[in-house]
């Protein structure tokens, strides 16, 4: 839908069904465009994740990203392997599929999120509230740095992990 009704892009929990969809946007983004080798880009926890996406008007997914509960630690989930097709970037899809992957974390009892993210990403972290803890470094020959954010309503008040 668009024109004025229209509220942004939403996302939702992907579906088995979904997964050549899913995997294909990874590839195109991260094995072409950014020249990640395949074999670091899928990984056996893809199949236990929970994944989410973003559809563009024509139903094409373009947005993407995973969840691994308590990867981190107990009650501390990674979100990882956000991608957002190239045309659509800056228009709110990767935001939406981040909303859904922090719904699907608290609702598992998750009360921190971690992600390592691509140093030219930082800030859209950071308007979502995500702090930088540490230095940053090479991942898949790509800056990185890691990202903490504490859920709403999971505890504690406070900044995760001060330094």
């Amino acid at each position: 839908m668009t024109g004025p009704t229209s509220i942004g892009p939403t996302a939702a929990v992907a579906t088995a069904a979904d997964w050549p969809d899913v995997a294909g946007l990874r590839h195109r983004v991260f094995v072409v465009e950014q020249g990640v080798p395949a074999d670091l880009e899928r990984d056996d926890a893809d199949a236990t994740a929970v994944h989410a996406l973003s559809r563009d008007d024509a139903g094409r997914v373009v947005a993407v990203g995973r969840l691994l509960p308590d990867a981190a630690g107990p009650g501390r989930a990674v979100i990882g392997r956000m991608a957002a097709d190239r045309a659509v970037r800056g228009r709110g899809h990767g935001a939406a599929v981040l909303a859904v992957l922090e719904q699907q974390a608290a609702a598992r009892g998750q009360a921190e999120v971690e992600l390592h993210a691509q140093v030219a990403a930082r800030r859209f972290y950071e308007r979502a509230g995500y702090t930088a803890v540490g230095a940053e470094y090479q991942e898949a020959g790509i800056a990185h740095v890691t990202m903490t954010r504490r859920l709403p309503g999971t505890g504690r008040q406070g900044p995760p992990g001060a330094v």
